[in-house]
């Protein structure tokens, strides 16, 4: 019976060691740019937070070698000013430049001075099945590393304010409370996802941001302090449309948008939209779902005449709205 060669029998390790090496490379490059967030119990000027009294705790990403930090929402939780924990130990006051709870991302200032960046990657270049990588501080164990691969990609995930984000990022890279905000790593030590949610209950379901959703929110926060949609001042739910109705009047969807109310004095009142009626389009676009609005509602929409069609008692009618700017989070 012939024996293995020493080339063959060498194989499995020398394919395991190079996964070691290309992990144990991004740890090493990476753990430095990843830091520890805390609401209340911080001590700037007296070195770590005290655990007993801190409120909540999150992680975050120094994206910039001036001290930009990026993270999610609603790990600062509307707060002006955070504390920091850098990868030595050190314990920093972060200023909260920005958020936007839509795409639950949030950017932190560090103190002026020098700090490791991490290198910023294309999520669009993504595939299922690619190695990736996730540094945070779940549980508060600092500068945590997990393993595993891209699960899914083009998932859709309830943001905190009711949309809908886009092309999520599922991995079974173990996240845990605190791991959030922290990065998702390819091999190469490029963020490619900020980290999010899991879904409780579940094993090995992790959801991320998609780093090329970053960089634009992030852009929009640097220049604007915040990230700007439009808003039509309606509450709306998704609604059936009767059959009959659909094929009487030529409808393009079965389904449309019902407006439950609206706000005083918003575009929706002066486009003569009231409760009860069911907005079917907008701007040519079926508008087959609350979702939908949200999405074509971006920037450029901002004082903008868009044509828009719906139902009242029946019959079809037509109109101009002008999104204005949607209010800023919590206040609407």
């Amino acid at each position: 019976m012939s024996q293995p060669t020493s080339s063959s029998a060498s194989q499995p390790d020398s394919i395991l060691d190079t996964y070691s090496q290309a992990v144990v490379s991004v740890a090493e490059r990476l753990a430095p740019t990843v830091v520890s967030i805390q609401i209340g119990g911080w001590h700037p000027r007296g070195g770590a937070p005290r655990h007993d009294e801190v409120a909540a705790a999150g992680s975050g990403v120094i994206i910039t070698p001036d001290g930009y930090v990026l993270t999610n929402n609603h790990v600062v939780q509307q707060q002006a000013r955070v504390g920091v924990t850098l990868a030595d130990g050190s314990a920093q006051e972060g200023e909260v430049v920005g958020t936007d709870p839509d795409t639950d991302l949030a950017v932190v200032r560090l103190p002026p001075g020098s700090f490791p960046a991490a290198p910023l990657g294309d999520s669009d270049q993504l595939r299922v099945g690619q190695l990736v990588i996730a540094i945070g501080n779940p549980l508060g164990l600092q500068t945590t590393v997990t393993t595993g691969v891209v699960s899914a990609l083009g998932r859709s995930l309830r943001g905190y304010t009711g949309r809908l984000i886009e092309n999520i990022i599922q991995t079974d890279a173990a996240l845990n409370p605190g791991s959030s905000g922290g990065p998702l790593v390819d091999s190469h030590g490029h963020v490619v996802g900020i980290n999010t949610a899991i879904i409780a209950g579940a094993q090995g379901i992790c959801f991320a941001i998609p780093i090329s959703t970053a960089k634009w929110v992030v852009s929009a926060i640097l220049k604007e302090g915040r990230v700007s949609r439009g808003y039509l001042g309606i509450a709306g739910q998704n609604a059936a449309i009767d059959p009959r109705l659909v094929k009487a009047l030529d409808l393009p969807s079965p389904t449309g948008v019902s407006v439950a109310g609206v706000a005083p004095t918003s575009p929706a009142v002066r486009a003569g939209l009231r409760p009860g009626d069911t907005l079917i389009a907008l701007e040519d676009q079926p508008t087959v779902s609350v979702d939908r609005i949200h999405k074509l509602l971006t920037r450029e929409t901002i004082g903008k005449r868009l044509a828009a069609a719906f139902l009242r008692e029946g019959e079809l009618f037509r109109t101009m709205i002008v999104p204005v700017e949607s209010p800023p989070p919590f206040e609407e």
